[in-house]
């Protein structure tokens, strides 16, 4: 394939000959030299768009590589700041390519110097489409741990899939040996069991229609929400894609191959909130698959007694995720949190959290837990002075004084992040290659 351009057709042949050749023949000729070079893009060095945020309701559905990796940069940056820890060497992170897996990744391998295996179900830019930001994160991450030295390798696929965890075993027993963490962070909307059967996950109350405030994201103002209750078929489906029961089967093969270390710690996230939140959450469809999340962790905590192996939930804080964004009224509680708690100077992000949970909490002689075996780092949010003000301030809200009562410039802010937009330092007008590769990933 040529780069070099067709010439028109002589002005001397027949008109029709002339148009057919110029308006058909032609451009399907650049059409195929577009194609070839995207195919061969990687041998031809990238590439390369201007890229700019399109959202969709609480999604967007563009990521900017070079933003992407400045903001893992500042995670790494503040681990770096806060000093060597003790704790994990070898550690796998199912779901590690945002959030808090993604914050703990990052914990483990810069402040620890753990060496870290991921699992993530990314994919990179295809045509006009740019990667996930999960998987510019993961490139990020990697090429940062390879240069500070440290070994980081990722796997992409389907985390629930049983060719996923066999292939994590293998390279688990081939490359480490053994792990002392694993850190289970999966979000996803629905789940393939081994028998092919797929369920959904819904954001619905249980027992009876939950009714209250939240924003409109595409308008930014108040609105009153109404929810069905989930039906059981739905309540059960979201189980079974959040609950316990992928954490438990991962923990299962891993101990029967022996790849589990001596006194091994394994976490998994969640989140309670406040009252005004119960009904769609920690009472809700979502809430029941935590129960049985936590249901997991003490049974786990049991297998793994030969070993003095322990498994704990983490309660964490309500941060601007993609998943958050999607539940009715925690975006607007969530943006009156911001607001309450950069005020009283006690906010954190994922990376924050996630710091303190293995610098000050996962690793501590003793674990502080609650009296269900929970480590809550949640305990700032949940603290009576924020969520009081917080509680003042939601029965205030209005249209006119919601920029005065929430943080929506800080909400937006973080949540535009989450894609590589907003990032200091970054040029968003020029182009970039959005064609990255993950160093490990063939």
């Amino acid at each position: 394939m040529t780069a070099e351009r067709l010439e028109t057709f002589p002005e001397s042949l027949p008109f029709l000959f002339r148009l057919c050749y110029n308006k058909i023949i032609v451009p399907l000729f650049y059409s195929m030299e577009i194609s070839w070079l995207y195919r061969h893009r990687r041998q031809l060095g990238g590439f390369f768009m201007i890229v700019k945020p399109k959202t969709r309701g609480f999604i967007c559905t563009t990521a900017h590589p070079v933003g992407c990796a400045r903001h893992v940069a500042d995670q790494i940056a503040y681990v770096k700041a806060q000093g060597a820890m003790t704790g994990c060497k070898n550690v796998l992170v199912v779901g590690c390519s945002t959030g808090f897996g993604l914050a703990t990744r990052i914990a483990a391998a810069f402040g620890c110097g753990a060496k870290t295996i991921g699992v993530s179900y990314d994919h990179p830019a295809s045509g006009k489409r740019t990667g996930t930001p999960g998987w510019y994160n993961n490139a990020a991450f990697e090429t940062y741990a390879l240069e500070d030295g440290l070994y980081a390798k990722t796997l992409i696929g389907d985390a629930f899939s049983q060719e996923m965890k066999e292939q994590a075993a293998e390279l688990i027993q081939k490359d480490l040996g053994q792990i002392d963490l694993l850190v289970y962070s999966v979000a996803a909307p629905r789940r393939t069991d081994a028998e092919g059967r797929t369920y959904s996950s819904v954001l619905k109350p249980v027992g009876a229609p939950f009714k209250s405030r939240s924003i409109d994201l595409s308008t930014n103002q108040i609105k009153e929400v109404s929810i069905e209750p989930a039906s059981g078929e739905e309540v059960a489906a979201t189980v079974k894609v959040m609950g316990g029961e992928d954490w438990q089967l991962w923990i299962d093969l891993l101990k029967e191959k022996g790849l589990l270390a001596q006194s091994f710690t394994t976490v998994a996230y969640s989140y309670i909130g406040p009252e005004v939140t119960h009904a769609i959450y920690k009472n809700g469809s979502i809430g029941q698959a935590k129960k049985d999340l936590q249901e997991t962790a003490l049974r786990i905590t049991e297998q793994l007694s030969s070993i003095g192996g322990k498994a704990f939930i983490s309660v964490n804080k309500a941060l601007v995720t993609q998943a958050s964004a999607a539940i009715p009224v925690v975006p607007l509680y969530i943006s009156i949190l911001l607001h309450v708690m950069k005020e009283q100077g006690t906010h954190e992000g994922c990376i924050e959290q996630m710091d303190r949970l293995l610098r000050k909490k996962l690793f501590a002689s003793p674990i502080p837990v609650d009296e269900e075996n929970r480590i809550r780092m949640d305990d700032w949010e949940m603290d009576s002075r924020v969520q009081s003000a917080v509680d003042s301030l939601w029965n205030q809200v209005t249209d006119e004084n919601l920029k005065q009562y929430a943080d929506l410039d800080g909400y937006w802010k973080d949540f535009y992040q989450l894609f590589g937009f907003g990032i200091d330092g970054v040029d968003y007008d020029a182009d970039v290659d959005v064609d990255v590769k993950i160093p490990s990933v063939e």
